[in-house]
């Protein structure tokens, strides 16, 4: 008799160790516990020691922590009908855990089916060079989508980056080709403008060199010194129409003279 009371007794106690070890939670600083009540949300718990009423309550741990999600490659059609390969990076966390639990069966899952549709949909409305050249403003207009979405979920989307834009081959060698083009159209354009700068300069010196008469002889001397400078055998000295008008005059009257 005495051995079953004792053994009774034991088993009493085990049974009231583990009802009660398993009515205690710890929950650390970044988590929190959304507890319900016979199957009815009641609280939302944490951080800390928590103490639950055994079989009647349960409760579900949520991280309050940043998550970084890679977002799988997506096949993007641009609005200029060009197929790329889109991969991107997903910042978000919990701010409403019970929202979080409630609203969505599973939150990381559905936060990230979101984000692989919402990468093709907004992207799909942006031409190939914007995908390129913009992609802070792409960042800003998926996060914004994503986060308005995901509000009701309890979830902050914080950050949307775009890892990689994958082309194909054939697209990548005509994006240098239109690159090549570009830079040789610069190189004209920028050469053109010099020789109509220079044109300009030119039609101005002349202007000056015809409106005064000494400038241009000095001009004629600059020349001269210049071919002396020079080591060919043979100079050619050029002479003005007038000074060459003035001597044939001279040379003629005093023919008359004599």
């Amino acid at each position: 008799m005495l051995f079953q009371f004792s053994f009774g007794f034991g088993l009493i106690a085990v049974v009231v160790v583990a009802l009660l070890a398993s009515s205690v939670r710890i929950l650390r600083e970044y988590e929190r516990g959304v507890v319900f009540q016979l199957g009815r949300f009641w609280a939302v718990k944490g951080p800390g020691l928590i103490l639950l009423i055994p079989v009647l309550q349960q409760m579900v741990r949520v991280d309050l922590r940043t998550i970084v999600h890679d977002v799988p490659k997506q096949d993007v059609i641009s609005r200029d009908n060009v197929s790329v390969k889109v991969s991107a990076v997903l910042y978000f966390r919990v701010i409403d855990p019970q929202r979080a639990i409630i609203q969505v069966a599973n939150f990381f899952e559905a936060t990230s089916q979101l984000a692989q549709t919402t990468l093709r949909s907004v992207l799909g409305k942006h031409e190939l060079d914007e995908m390129l050249a913009e992609r802070e403003r792409l960042n800003i207009d998926i996060q914004q989508v994503l986060d308005a979405q995901t509000d009701n979920w309890g979830i902050k989307v914080a950050n949307v980056e775009i890892k990689h834009v994958d082309l194909d081959e054939s697209m990548v060698r005509a994006i240098a080709r239109q690159a090549e083009a570009e830079r040789e159209r610069r190189a004209k354009v920028i050469h053109a403008e010099g020789e109509l700068q220079a044109s300009e300069k030119l039609m101005q010196a002349a202007q000056v060199l015809a409106q005064q008469g000494g400038a241009m002889k000095l001009r004629y001397l600059q020349t001269l010194s210049s071919i002396a400078g020079d080591k060919s055998s043979t100079i050619v000295f050029p002479l003005p129409m007038e000074m060459l008008g003035k001597l044939v005059d001279r040379l003629g009257n005093d023919a008359a003279a004599r």
